[in-house]
């Protein structure tokens, strides 16, 4: 396959990647109704799925094809995405005011989320022996966490407000549902892999590491399901779901995504990715504060123009380094 094929291929794939993410969110959707599961349940469960299928998917075939650094960029440049440029792009349209269960519960989970990859990817530096390496043990266990914050979310459904302007409202047949998430799971699949192809061709041609790719390029294309929800959310100023979809993403980003990246094919893991976990711990702990700045329990509009230059920063960084 010649190079410009892949290119186009490349970017043909980002938008097979998020339109199979909203068949399968429509046709799963769908199902779910004939079966009388609320709206709350489905957008807690598959329209949180179909927000961060992107990343699941792109991270599948990088794994399966030993490409590492860029399942790894990939999680950690959509969480840094989320955080800065999201919910920057988000605060800047409509301040967002959160909920106190958000700033005490959800935010820190998505904090301890990162700490933990962070303590579980760095083997060798804190025994000192063997290699840093996400092991399948390592990916069981961060499935153990996303199987405690399902549980919470389910504890927390009728707290939430707005969700039901985020789930699908088509009225389908059980086999058009079907057909749409089988053309979703296609699609996801596809664009998945000439993500994943059209990154290491990008990479190798213009000689940037497979982690800057994933860490920029990657990260933001399968990020565009979260910038769509949150960006339309914050417009319809149901902000408690801005917030939600993003701060959730993270939590499911690392432990679901990884956890099934990590249990299918470990990981390896590069000490030069340590600097990009500070930065999601930077991001995650200027959104707590945030909180605590200005209007309590919102991020202002002021907040969001802060978090969008940090973003710039951040990204000129990689790119000057890189």
């Amino acid at each position: 396959m010649t190079t410009g094929i892949t290119y186009f291929l490349f970017i043909i794939g980002f938008i097979i990647l998020i339109k199979g993410a909203d068949f399968l969110v429509d046709g799963a959707s769908a199902i779910a109704r004939r079966f009388n599961v609320s709206d709350l349940v489905i957008g807690l469960t598959v329209v949180a799925f179909g927000t961060s299928t992107p990343e699941l998917f792109v991270n599948v075939v990088a794994s399966a094809k030993g490409n590492t650094e860029i399942a790894i960029g990939n999680v950690l440049g959509s969480n840094i995405s989320n955080i800065l440029l999201i919910l920057g792009v988000s605060a800047v349209i409509y301040p967002l005011s959160v909920s106190k269960g958000t700033v005490w519960k959800e935010i820190p989970f998505s904090l301890l989320a990162v700490i933990v990859l962070g303590l579980m990817a760095n083997d060798q530096v804190i025994d000192g022996t063997g290699s840093s390496l996400l092991t399948r043990i390592d990916g069981l266990v961060l499935l153990g966490f996303f199987a405690i914050f399902l549980y919470y979310s389910f504890s927390i459904a009728k707290a939430i407000e707005g969700l039901d302007e985020h789930v699908s409202a088509k009225a389908q047949s059980v086999t058009k549902s079907l057909l749409l998430v089988v053309a979703g799971l296609i699609g996801l699949t596809l664009g998945g892999k000439w993500i994943v192809d059209g990154a290491i061709t990008f990479a190798q041609s213009f000689g940037m590491s497979e982690s800057l790719v994933g860490l920029t390029i990657v990260a933001v294309g399968t990020s565009l399901p979260e910038m769509a929800t949150s960006a339309m959310a914050a417009y319809k100023k149901n902000v408690e779901i801005a917030v939600g979809n993003v701060v959730g993403s993270n939590i499911f980003n690392i432990f679901f995504v990884l956890g099934i990246s990590a249990t299918i094919k470990p990981l390896p893991f590069q000490a030069k990715s340590n600097w990009d976990i500070g930065v999601v711990i930077l991001a995650s702990l200027l959104l707590f504060l945030s909180m605590f700045t200005g209007k309590k329990r919102s991020l202002d509009r002021w907040e969001g123009i802060v978090f969008l230059f940090l973003y710039v920063v951040y990204v000129a960084y990689l790119v000057i380094k890189g």
